[in-house]
């Protein structure tokens, strides 16, 4: 059965065909000097430049179009890696040395006559078959070697993928870790008054860029979930006043309901390997955890009693699932098997706990935590230890975390004045806690959920 409203499909967003190559690395590199810790929160930002990328032609009549687009694709590895709040990105104007291109060493006095420590150097040629090839080098500036160099050949409107990509290359030569640029999220769009309030399905990149609606906004949508391919969302809409489970296809843009549940449902997620959907299913005034399997569409009951068990987050083994119940007494964190057995708390603070979401790593859990009015976004090991709070306001919710697990998005709302329904927004902030900084989207925004890399 089809949800009443489709989107048009997202043409070209799943079916990238991207060469990516390692290209002019040298054979014997000394060892860099330029390293990122990424676990000190101490830590401060290495300054790099990324001058524009040097464009270049097969057709010559493309050759302005190709300076624009290396103005944009430096423009866009800049603002990724300023974004992580481990990079400063140096201002253009204080460039001593122009023209550069990736086959030519740079004038390392120059750059680090500015305090440079990473220099991008990079280009863009539009090929005679219609493609465009990027390729660039990563240079130490004080080791004076090169680091990484990578080329990709797509079609021209791949273009912010391609400068996603480069940022998440230089990320993780300097840091060790793998990047989250290329990546999308998907989150629910708010608009009008608090009395007609309209709720629709939205997807972007990480940055903001490329917002589409995937939904018109009839029908109320709540707490969209990527698939583990990222193909897919399940997400929660009320139809008929009634909720319901459903399935979008964001490249045909299909909507699949995934059953007509005798009550309410809340909160789908999928499994790791992307076979299943767990969820809570309100029967006779109680929620409990019920799994279902997507190929056989039959659905197992993990929970049983009288207390409220809600937000399931599989662990990324599969192997438990972290929830949210008031079991004992309040609103707490429990870790238990993915077949429901060897149920156990984890959180024991004052305040409620709530939104459990598991690192993709397997090392953290995220949730949002409530006491005394305020709102915070905090992380625990598995096991309940190692508790600690990120962020802090009127009202931080709904965490969700960017594939390589060191950076959480969530939304943020805020008080509503004149009778007014307050605002809300997306915000993003890092392990250490220092790096808090606001999504940009055109309206109130919630509940977002972040893609896994897009490869």
């Amino acid at each position: 059965m089809a949800h009443p409203h489709t989107s048009s499909r997202l043409a070209g967003l799943l079916c990238l065909v991207i060469l990516a190559v390692a290209w002019l690395v040298p054979a014997h590199p000394a060892r860099a000097n330029l390293v990122v810790d990424i676990n000190n929160p101490t830590f401060e930002p290495i300054p790099v430049a990324v001058p524009s990328f040097s464009a270049q032609s097969q057709v010559p009549s493309r050759l302005a179009e190709m300076t624009q687009m290396g103005d944009d694709i430096a423009g866009v590895v800049a603002a990724d890696l300023e974004r992580s709040g481990l990079f400063r990105p140096l201002p253009q104007k204080s460039f001593v040395e122009q023209g550069l291109v990736p086959e030519r060493r740079p004038r390392f006095p120059d750059w680090k006559a500015i305090g440079a420590q990473g220099l991008v150097v990079g280009s863009v040629n539009f090929l005679a078959d219609g493609r465009i090839e990027v390729l660039f080098r990563l240079w130490d500036v004080y080791g004076q070697q090169q680091m990484t160099g990578v080329k990709y050949e797509t079609t021209p409107d791949n273009w912010r993928q391609i400068a996603h990509r480069v940022a998440d290359a230089i990320y993780q030569r300097l840091t060790g870790e793998e990047g989250y640029f290329d990546t999308r999220v998907v989150f629910v769009a708010e608009s009008g008054p608090g009395t007609n309030r309209v709720k629709r399905l939205a997807i972007m990149d990480q940055d903001g860029a490329n917002l589409k609606y995937l939904t018109k906004g009839d029908f109320l949508a709540l707490t969209p979930r990527f698939s583990p391919n990222s193909q897919e969302i399940t997400y929660l809409s009320y139809f008929n006043n009634k909720p319901r489970v459903y399935i979008y296809d964001l490249e045909t843009g299909r909507q699949e309901l995934l059953g007509d549940f005798q009550g309410m449902t809340f909160a789908p997620r999928f499994s790791p390997d992307g076979n299943q959907v767990v969820m809570s299913m309100e029967k006779n005034g109680n929620s409990d955890i019920y799994i279902m399997d997507l190929r056989t569409r039959k659905i197992r009951q993990l929970t049983d009693g009288p207390d409220i068990d809600t937000a399931p987050s599989f662990s990324p083994d599969g192997q438990f699932i972290a929830f949210e119940s008031d079991r004992g007494g309040g609103q707490q964190i429990y870790v238990m098997r993915a077949d429901g057995s060897n149920v156990k708390r984890i959180s024991f603070g004052k305040g409620r706990y709530k939104t459990p979401v598991w690192s993709p790593r397997g090392d953290l859990i995220a949730f949002t935590y409530t006491s005394g009015g305020v709102f915070k976004i905090g992380v625990m090991r598995p096991d309940g230890t190692g508790e600690r709070m990120l962020t802090e306001s009127f009202l931080d919710e709904g965490p969700t975390w960017a594939p390589n697990g060191r950076v959480i998005m969530f939304f943020r709302g805020y008080p509503s004045r004149g009778g007014h329904v307050g605002k809300d927004e997306l915000w993003s902030v890092d392990l250490t806690g220092r790096n808090l900084r606001r999504v940009p989207t055109p309206g109130d925004a919630s509940d977002p959920a972040w893609s896994p890399l897009l490869r």
